[in-house]
């Protein structure tokens, strides 16, 4: 019997995942070498060598970060360019999934799907590797939802308000985002915690793909078409 094979992940999604996996992994490799210029985070608004600190990071090797050599200018440079074209994406993303209804479509949480009974039944498929519904393939499950919702509504957001709070000039424009945040030390510290969060997401999103089956994944965030497992 033929294998069936459906339409999964529209032109606009296959787009926005493209150019969100470039814009984390610089913007990842490029605050991992800005960090090294000060590996220690503190909260609210003031924080140097002799203040308490409620973190200290560690110095990240040479091949996570961009560039490779330590170099706090070409760092920055590659953090803000990037950051441009995320929170812009983004923006279009969110746009574009509320025209055509990708968002009420496919990331709605209804309160059934809330249940302890529902998100038990998930997480057991999914300790036994089955990670689509059979009745409805090409739905996402509430795990799924969950974590897309997390990443796209709160976590990505996040990342962008405090990495502006952390800009001067727009503290210039908005300086009621850092009172917001609690201060500018405290913006860094958020902003660490969203990547580190955003980063755990990737490695989790990773290990899905692969135990799911690289071939049939890859093939769908790509041309859209997903072969439906038997």
């Amino acid at each position: 019997m033929a294998a069936t094979v459906i339409r999964r992940h529209r032109l606009a999604t296959r787009i926005w995942h493209a150019i969100n996996a470039v814009c984390i992994i610089v913007l990842i490799g490029s605050g991992l070498g800005i960090s090294n210029a000060h590996p220690r985070l503190y909260w609210g608004a003031y924080g140097a060598n002799f203040d308490h600190a409620w973190a200290q990071l560690p110095r990240f090797p040479a091949w996570l970060t961009i560039p490779a050599n330590y170099n706090l200018a070409i760092s920055r440079r590659w953090h803000l360019f990037m950051a441009l074209i995320l929170a812009f994406s983004l923006l279009a993303y969110m746009v574009v999934s509320l025209v055509n209804r990708h968002i009420q479509r496919d990331l709605s949480i209804r309160r059934a799907d809330l249940s302890r009974a529902h998100l038990a039944a998930d997480v057991r498929a999914h300790l036994a590797l089955r990670f689509h519904d059979p009745e409805a393939p090409g739905a996402y499950n509430i795990l799924q939802k969950l974590s897309y919702v997390a990443v796209i509504f709160v976590l990505l957001p996040l990342v962008i308000a405090t990495g502006l709070a952390l800009s001067p000039g727009m503290n210039a424009a908005w300086p009621w985002l850092l009172d917001v945040l609690g201060g500018r030390q405290s913006a860094r510290s958020l902003h660490f915690i969203a990547m580190v969060a955003i980063a755990a997401f990737l490695v989790v999103h990773l290990v899905l793909v692969i135990l799911a089956g690289v071939g049939n994944e890859l093939r769908s965030i790509v041309t859209g078409r997903w072969q439906v497992p038997e």
